[in-house]
């Protein structure tokens, strides 16, 4: 997470707002990383109704390749503007959240599933265990901002598949 949460907003590209900012939810007060998540849940979820099960696999996998790139190139334009990591940049949430819920449909409980795969991210992407510190601190630009929620992903999505075959 961002330490420079009350840095000044400079005058930014207005494409980069919309895009970094996940369409304006980085502005929502006091928790903006998971605002932004819930609406990356909200999204998948709403593919989730009207996609085949194989199908979302495969969009959503698109997306965060495709959104990770994005973040990398719109953070590193961001930095430029308000500092490192600014709070309101929040497309690395979406990446985050998205890739727990890739294992999250099942024959049934999937939305149980999905908020699971969204907590586990959450919790993990706030502690910042087992390398995801690391990366957030020494991991500089849009890659910084990227990977540590990628990480916190990645292993939200391991916790999730473990509980998905106890459960």
């Amino acid at each position: 997470m961002s330490n420079n949460n009350n840095h000044p907003l400079g005058k930014a590209p207005w494409f980069h707002i919309i895009v970094s900012t996940g369409l304006g939810s980085g502005f929502f007060p006091g928790a903006p990383g998971t605002f932004a998540g819930f609406i990356a849940l909200v999204i998948w979820y709403t593919l989730y109704l009207v996609l085949l099960p194989t199908t979302l696999f495969w969009v959503i996998f698109a997306l965060i390749v495709i959104i990770t790139f994005v973040g990398v190139w719109t953070s590193n334009v961001m930095e430029k503007y308000w500092g490192a990591d600014p709070r309101t940049v929040v497309i690395d949430e979406y990446v985050g959240t998205w890739i727990p819920l890739l294992a999250a449909p099942s024959e049934k409980n999937t939305l149980l599933f999905a908020i699971i795969g969204f907590v586990l991210f959450r919790i993990i992407d706030i502690f910042k265990p087992l390398g995801c510190r690391w990366v957030d601190q020494n991991v500089k630009g849009g890659w910084g901002v990227m990977l540590d929620d990628v990480l916190a992903g990645f292993y939200a999505l391991i916790l999730l598949i473990v509980m998905k075959s106890i459960f």
